[in-house]
Formats: structure tokens, C-alpha cells, sequence
């Protein structure tokens, strides 16, 4: 049903303009500071939490063909970020592991994008801080429903 009072055009567009804005994980360069493009952030995050995956594991997860994952984790792969490994499990499919300099490339984005994200917050409250993390997350739940793709969280 739709709401009459276009909350939902609202949100849109703002979620659109977020998008745009890209302070956090736009396209960013080297010489901006980070060292990670936005697709590099997110699997180093994902295999961060989840421990090594395979393609079709990050397939899964992620939504994504396996030829878009290997091409991604194949310049990842010569970046230094991830590696490759024997599945620990014992299964036949070889996973990626992140590298220690993916972790180190990693956290040293993530602080980036931690202080850009104080910038944006300071003048407001803790209370209006908390409030907002709550309602992304409740907005990212309600995204990874309706996908049937949950994302892992500390």
C-alpha cells in the first residue's frame, strides 16, 4: 500500500543523493589517501568476517557471476590483498584468504573513512548518532530480507 505521505520518495532520494556524494566508498584514488577501490573494501570485509570463501561461496553471498568475482579477486590477488589457500576444510575448492597487507590496506581505509564519518557526525549528538546507526541497520535488515543475502555483523 502506498504511504500518502511520500516518506518513501524521501527516502529515495536521499539514498539516492548518498550514493552520489561517495565520501565513504565512492572511487577514490591512491593519492586521496586509500588504497582500496569500493569493490576491494567490501570483499576485504566480507572475508574479514566470514574467514576464507571461495568464488562460488562470494558468489553466494555477494549476488554477484563468478566471472565478475574473478576478475575482482584476481586484481586483488595482485595487489597483494588476498591469496589463495587450500580449502581448510577439506572441501576441493581453493578459498581466498585475506593477506596481511589486505588487512593492513583494510584498516588503514576503514580509519579514513572512520574520520570522514566524525567530520560528518560532530555536531551531532550521541543520542542522534546511535539513533542513525539504528535505523541503517534496520534499513540494511529489511534490504537483506527482501535479497535473501544476510550480512554477517560483529
Amino acid at each position: 500500500m502506498p504511504r500518502k505521505d511520500k516518506s518513501a520518495q524521501r527516502v529515495e532520494f536521499e539514498a539516492m543523493l548518498l550514493s552520489r556524494h561517495g565520501y565513504l566508498f565512492g572511487s577514490r584514488t591512491r593519492a586521496a589517501g586509500w588504497q582500496l577501490d569500493r569493490s576491494a573494501y567490501i570483499l576485504l570485509t566480507r572475508l574479514r568476517m566470514d574467514g576464507p570463501q571461495s568464488i562460488s561461496q562470494l558468489s553466494d553471498a555477494f549476488g554477484l557471476d563468478t566471472s565478475t568475482l574473478n576478475r575482482q579477486t584476481a586484481a586483488m590477488m595482485r595487489a597483494g590483498l588476498v591469496e589463495r589457500i587450500p580449502d581448510p576444510g577439506g572441501g576441493i575448492a581453493r578459498k581466498f584468504r585475506v593477506t596481511e597487507q589486505g588487512e593492513e590496506s583494510l584498516d588503514a581505509d576503514r580509519a579514513c573513512n572512520l574520520q570522514i564519518l566524525e567530520k560528518l557526525l560532530d555536531d551531532w549528538t550521541a543520542e542522534e548518532v546511535a539513533t542513525f546507526a539504528a535505523d541503517l541497520e534496520r534499513f540494511n535488515h529489511a534490504i537483506e530480507r527482501l535479497d535473501g543475502r544476510p550480512w554477517p555483523r560483529p
